[in-house]
């Protein structure tokens, strides 16, 4: 391939970065709340476009491309991080008027527990509710099968409502647990 098409394709993937950028840094931060993790996955995809938009600049990226490419690259983030668990933070306190709060500390409380479980069990969950993929898709993610993929999501489940936090007494919706 010669020069010109290598910078035809770099030429794409500038033209769509700057409405690309927001929706994949957050599509990433939803999925990993870390910033900085979300900062370097999101870096991550985009070496990656440019090397794919280089090698074929046939290739037009737009932005639910370059969601798949994050996708791939959050789901290598987790596999490298499987081995080294990330420490927990603690889990923070709800807002004294915790009824308009409900929602927002649904959402804490749910990121706290996906936390304290093993990357991947976070990653399958992630893939599975929050990106709704088929099972099939959370196992090609995961480089598994996907007899192997389903009975990782059943032990995934288990493991975050174990970990969930009782809610049940005080906070929001009465007698509730999300």
């Amino acid at each position: 391939m010669g020069r010109g098409a290598g910078a035809r394709g770099g030429q794409a993937l500038l033209d769509v970065y700057d409405d690309a950028l927001p929706a994949v840094f957050g599509y990433v931060y939803r999925r990993c709340p870390d910033r900085r993790v979300a900062e370097d996955v999101t870096s991550e995809t985009f070496l990656a476009a440019l090397d794919t938009v280089r090698r074929d600049p046939t290739l037009t990226p737009g932005v639910a491309w370059l969601i798949g490419v994050a996708r791939h690259k959050l789901a290598d983030h987790w596999r490298r991080v499987q081995r080294t668990p990330e420490p927990v933070d603690e889990l923070p306190d709800p807002p004294p008027d915790g009824d308009e709060w409900d929602i927002h500390l649904d959402r804490i409380l749910a990121h706290h527990t996906l936390a304290q479980l093993t990357p991947v069990h976070r990653a399958v969950l992630t893939l599975r509710y929050v990106d709704d993929l088929p099972v099939a898709e959370c196992a090609a993610a995961l480089d598994r099968g996907v007899g192997a993929t389903e009975a990782l999501l059943t032990r995934a489940k288990r493991a975050f409502r174990a970990a969930y936090p009782d809610r049940s007494v005080g906070i929001g919706r009465e007698g509730s647990r999300a």
